[in-house]
């Protein structure tokens, strides 16, 4: 009663307003777009999010000010549609590797190719979704529940195939394939990190390794021999 004599609309009769999708984009406004994003992902990457103006990316994807603010209306809105396209695209290649890793000698060639990837910037840059977790999860709380997300997919991946060998009689029982999924997580990450100060990849080989001697240290007495990695090939690797 209260509430109709002072003019308010009842509890009972409020409705929340729905939010309209929004409105989908031509084929070139697409494209537009995607040029936008591509630009602010490879220039957020190489020089950080703090210091990436939205004017730099305007400028250097070709765009006018108000095509830039009609796709994203503020820097905000572009660092989370970043953060969301580093992360699925690293997904998606990490799918490709671990999708159907079943063996040692799988996870080696998973080793292999993150190393290779590392060594093609030569250490530079780190981690794509890792650089933005070091900017972003202290100062911007969405940001950092997205990438909590893509980390925990990441895990998910690694748990999987580590679930599939325990399942095959290559691990142990005893092993827990979400705690070792967590610790070759923390080995690549931290590989990251001491490869981008250093300049080379080396950091990222010893994590590597580090972090899938400990998966076999789990190793049911049937498994497959550890691969020989001498000193050269390691280098050879970097």
């Amino acid at each position: 009663m209260a509430e109709r004599e002072n003019g308010a609309t009842p509890s009972a009769l409020r409705t929340t307003p729905v939010r309209s999708a929004p409105p989908k984009l031509t084929p070139r406004g697409a494209a537009t777009r995607d040029r936008i994003l591509r630009t602010a992902a490879d220039l957020m990457f190489a020089n950080g999010v703090g210091v990436t103006l939205l004017d730099e990316v305007r400028v250097a994807s070709g765009v006018s000010k108000s095509q830039l603010y009609h796709h994203f209306p503020d820097k905000a809105a572009l660092v989370h549609a970043v953060v969301t396209k580093q992360g699925t695209e690293l997904l998606e290649r990490q799918r490709q590797l671990l999708a159907r890793l079943n063996s040692f000698s799988g996870l080696e060639r998973w080793r292999d190719a993150t190393l290779k990837r590392n060594a093609l910037r030569g250490g530079a840059y780190g981690c794509e979704i890792g650089s933005l977790a070091s900017e972003l999860s202290d100062t911007d709380e969405q940001a950092r529940l997205m990438l909590t997300e893509h980390f925990r997919s990441w895990e998910a991946l690694l748990s999987a195939g580590l679930a599939r060998m325990r399942a095959a009689g290559l691990l142990r029982p005893e092993a827990d394939p979400d705690a070792l999924a967590v610790a070759v997580m923390v080995a690549v990450q931290g590989g990251y990190l001491l490869a981008q100060t250093e300049r080379s990849p080396a950091p990222m080989a010893v994590a590597l390794d580090m972090a899938l001697s400990h998966v076999r240290s789990y190793a049911a007495e049937t498994t497959e021999p550890a691969p020989r990695r001498s000193r050269r090939s390691r280098n050879s690797s970097s």
